[in-house]
């Protein structure tokens, strides 16, 4: 039975991975759970299930607010040098926390020696030199959750170091793929949270909309794959069907498909090498009739083009690029800027960007901080505009 360390329980993926965890009750035990807060009914509901040996709530007033009605057995916590420790519970550590704080639980997992399934894209965006350097120092297994990441990884039969002409990320497109810029002005919060073919988290639904995360998923397979960015192509493919390709020295491609579900990802990131029942409906050729391929071009998604520009400059360019992006999206799912001031507002923090090695953690908690400071400036200055 594999132990599970589960960061992040609360959101999309966290949810999903306790789903899988139900369906094989004798593969799996959450050994521990952690979430920031913003949902202690869920967490506690959750903790009552599954009864971890430890919990925490990184959030301390949402902790003290449910300390007294945690079950008893469990060692409950909370605080943010409290959430890190739970990592060193289980065999696996599944990073599912949002956002650049991901990173932190990344490292903390890799430094105990932990397996780490990882649903946290941050953390490759952001600090994957340094990720990268640490997994090889301490010995452990980095298991992708994408389900981009995840097809490609299956496409190379689990060997990531496996030869290769080219990767082939594919995207949904979005629910804004055809739209002009006069029609994408007028894009509500509302609008951009209903995605065509995925259910997920707000923030990354905006991004899908945005492209940006289509970005992110390229930085992330160079890290996880060791591949030039020139190795490295996005098409879109609206049905969601076809999750990520590999292209061989032969001309052979090799496609991993399914109906999209993160179930899928998730619980083979668990079970690598097996392959257990995952849920999954069957695929119906029939049915489905056609597929369908789109370009993705730079030059109508500016924020796809931001992230392969950050990817260019390397560095800490990538972190920065994640900062501003986080505040932006913020700030339009409060209806505080328009949809098309997202890339304007990340444009403006990468050109303050001062160039830095992203060799430490620190290094990158300095140039996250100062991109979001440059954005929420950004942000005061349009909203003094209108």
């Amino acid at each position: 039975m594999k132990s599970i360390a589960l960061i992040g329980s609360t959101g999309s993926i966290g949810t999903q991975t306790c789903s899988v965890v139900r369906r094989h009750p004798d593969k799996f035990r959450i050994a521990a759970l952690v979430a920031g807060g913003g949902n202690a009914e869920l967490f506690l509901k959750q903790a009552e299930e599954f009864r971890p040996e430890y919990a925490a709530l990184a959030d301390e007033r949402a902790g003290e607010q449910i300390k007294n009605r945690m079950p008893a057995g469990i060692k409950f916590a909370c605080g943010e040098k409290a959430a890190e420790e739970a990592v060193g519970f289980g065999d696996t550590a599944l990073i599912a926390a949002g956002g650049f704080a991901g990173l932190k639980y990344s490292l903390a997992a890799i430094r105990a020696g932990r397996d780490v399934a990882l649903a946290n894209k941050e953390t490759l965006v952001c600090g994957g030199e340094l990720v990268m350097r640490e997994v090889r120092g301490a010995g452990v297994r980095l298991l992708p959750v994408d389900s981009e990441h995840s097809a490609i990884w299956q496409a190379l039969s689990f060997r990531p170091d496996t030869p290769f002409k080219r990767l082939i990320i594919t995207a949904s497109g979005g629910p804004f793929y055809a739209y002009t810029p006069d029609r994408l002005a007028r894009v509500t919060p509302a609008d951009a949270l209903r995605h065509p073919t995925w259910k997920m988290g707000a923030k990354i639904t905006i991004d899908s909309a945005t492209l940006l995360n289509k970005g992110f998923e390229v930085i992330e397979a160079g890290w996880l794959y060791d591949a030039p960015l020139e190795k490295i192509h996005t098409i879109v493919q609206p049905e969601s069907i076809i999750h990520s390709m590999v292209e061989f020295a032969d001309g052979a491609v090799l496609a991993q498909m399914s109906f999209p579900s993160m179930e899928l990802p998730i619980q083979l990131a668990l079970t690598y090498p097996d392959r257990l029942d995952c849920g999954v409906k069957p695929l119906d050729f029939q049915a489905l009739g056609t597929l369908h391929f789109l370009p993705l071009e730079r030059r109508r998604f500016p924020c796809y083009d931001l992230a392969l520009t950050a990817a260019e400059k390397g560095k800490n360019y990538p972190c920065a690029l994640n900062g501003a992006g986080e505040v932006a999206v913020h700030a339009f799912l409060q209806g505080r800027i328009g949809f098309t001031a997202i890339a304007e507002i990340i444009a403006d923090a990468l050109a303050e960007t001062e160039e830095m090695p992203a060799d430490s953690y620190e290094a990158l908690s300095e140039t996250d901080a100062r991109a979001r400071q440059a954005a929420e400036r950004h942000i005061a200055r349009l909203s003094r505009s209108v």
